[in-house]
C-alpha cells in the first residue's frame, strides 16, 4: 500500500547524499510507491486543533548537485497523513522538543517515527542510564564537588555536555589535566544544564561502534575510528568508518536494549560501544546506514521501512 510520507528536517538542498540517512530513507521510500512530502521544523504549526505543515512535494534522486526537486509550496494537515517522519539533527534544544509536544498530538493516528513522546523523554545520554549495566561508570551533575570526587575516583574521564550532540564540547581530562574548574566555568557560564561525565575508555582508540537497530533487532555495525590526535570519532570531525562485525557483546547489549525500543516506538535507533560498553542511544536522528550498507551490502532502509510499514498496518 502506498503511504503518504511527511519528513520533518532540516533543508534537504543541504544533504550529503552519500552519507545523509534521511536521504537513504526518502530514496527507499519513494522506490516503495511512497507520496513524499517535505518541510522544515520551523513550518510546523498548531492551528484551530490541527497540526499542520507548510512545505513541498518532493522527489529525490541520486545525482549529485540535482538530488531533489520540489513541488508547489502546499500547506498540508498531517493529521490526515500516513507517516511523520522526525528526523531534523540536533540540537536537543527547545524548539526541538516543541516539535516532538506538537507532533504528539496527531501519533499514533499518524504513525510519528520514532515516537515523538520517547524521543523527548529518552535522549541519547539519558535513556542509557536505564541499563546501569551495560554503561562504564557514569556522572550526571552540574555541582563541580561531585565531577571532582568522581574524576579523583576514575582518574582519566571524559567531560562532555549532557545535551550536546556530533563531538561538540567533548573534552578528555587525564589525571594531569588542570582545565576541569576552568571547563566546569565554561559550561556552566552558558548553560543551567548538568554536564555528562564517564571514565575514559582505552578502547576508543580503536574504535567507537556504531550498531543499528531496527525494531529493537540489530543488523549490523561500523566502526568509527578516532584521527590521529583525536579522543573524538565522530565523523564529520575526522572520524574514519570502518566495516565492522557484530560481536556477541554487541548482541548482548542489543537483546538487553531491544524490547524497551521496541515498546517505546524507537524504529530507528544507533547505539555507540566502545569496547565491551554502551555509552549512548541514538534516537533523535540517527545516522550510518549509507555507510553500513556499503560495507555489508545490506538494503538497511528496506528493513526500516518494512518495519514502518507493519506498524501502519498494526495501527490501522
Amino acid at each position: 500500500m502506498a503511504l503518504r510520507v511527511a519528513i520533518q528536517m532540516d533543508p534537504v538542498g543541504g544533504v550529503d547524499i552519500r552519507a545523509d540517512s534521511t536521504f537513504r530513507l526518502a530514496e527507499e521510500a519513494q522506490a516503495r510507491g511512497h507520496e513524499l512530502f517535505h518541510y522544515t521544523p520551523g513550518r510546523l504549526v498548531f492551528r484551530d486543533g490541527r497540526v499542520l505543515a507548510r512545505g513541498w512535494p518532493l522527489t529525490v534522486r541520486r545525482v549529485q548537485g540535482d538530488h531533489f526537486t520540489l513541488g508547489a509550496e502546499t500547506e498540508i494537515d498531517l493529521g490526515e497523513w500516513d507517516v511523520v517522519w522526525l528526523r531534523q539533527d540536533p540540537p536537543f534544544d527547545m524548539a526541538y522538543i516543541t516539535t516532538t509536544h506538537l507532533l504528539e498530538l496527531i501519533h499514533p493516528r499518524t504513525l510519528v517515527v520514532n515516537d515523538p513522546f520517547w524521543v523527548r523523554n529518552a535522549p541519547e545520554k539519558l535513556l542509557v542510564l536505564r541499563f546501569p549495566e551495560l554503561i562504564p561508570p557514569t556522572l550526571i551533575a552540574r555541582d563541580l564537588g561531585a565531577i571532582r570526587a568522581f574524576r579523583a575516583a576514575h582518574g582519566d574521564v571524559i567531560l562532555k555536555p549532557l545535551y550536546g550532540n556530533g563531538g561538540a564540547g567533548v573534552f578528555r581530562l587525564d589525571p594531569n589535566d588542570a582545565n576541569l574548574a576552568a571547563l566546569h566555568e565554561l559550561f556552566t557560564g552558558f548553560s543551567r544544564e548538568p554536564l555528562i561525565v564517564q571514565k575514559y575508555l582505552p578502547a576508543v582508540a580503536r574504535g567507537d561502534k556504531r550498531v543499528i537497530l531496527v525494531d529493537g533487532e540489530a543488523v549490523g555495525a561500523i566502526n568509527r575510528v578516532p584521527a590521529a590526535g583525536e579522543t573524538r570519532s565522530n565523523l564529520h570531525v575526522g572520524g574514519r568508518a570502518e566495516k565492522a562485525a557484530l560481536t556477541a557483546r554487541d548482541r548482548a547489549i542489543a537483546a538487553a536494549i531491544g524490547p524497551t525500543l521496541r515498546a517505546k516506538g524507537l524504529v530507528f535507533v544507533g547505539i555507540d560501544v566502545i569496547g565491551d560498553w554502551l555509552t549512548e542511544i541514538n534516537v533523535t536522528s540517527p545516522t550510518g546506514i549509507q555507510e553500513l550498507e556499503r560495507f555489508e551490502g545490506l538494503n538497511v532502509a528496506r528493513r526500516i521501512w518494512e518495519a514502518v510499514e507493519a506498524r501502519h498496518r498494526a495501527g490501522r
